[in-house]
């Protein structure tokens, strides 16, 4: 699944063109590098999202489609 989707979909960002602006931004990075919008994400990988002064970083535990509000936690674990 496309980055820019996973973010969206895992419901870390509001809309799949606001993760698009941050990736083309370089303001999201995978495993340490600045990734585009059209990264396949897999698990495994960590996450790093930053606006302003926050940051938030997660490790992709699971990748699906289409994915309920109640169960999009589920897709990601927050690290510190």
């Amino acid at each position: 699944m496309r980055l820019d989707k996973y973010l969206k979909t895992a419901r870390l960002l509001k809309r799949r063109t606001v993760a698009n602006e941050a990736c083309d931004a370089e303001r999201v990075t995978v495993n340490g590098k600045a990734a585009r919008a059209s990264y396949a994400v897999k698990p495994g990988d960590v996450i790093e999202i930053r606006f302003g002064q926050k940051t938030t970083k997660v490790e992709v535990v699971s990748v699906s489609e289409n994915t309920s509000k109640a169960d999009a936690p589920a897709m990601y674990r927050e690290l510190v």
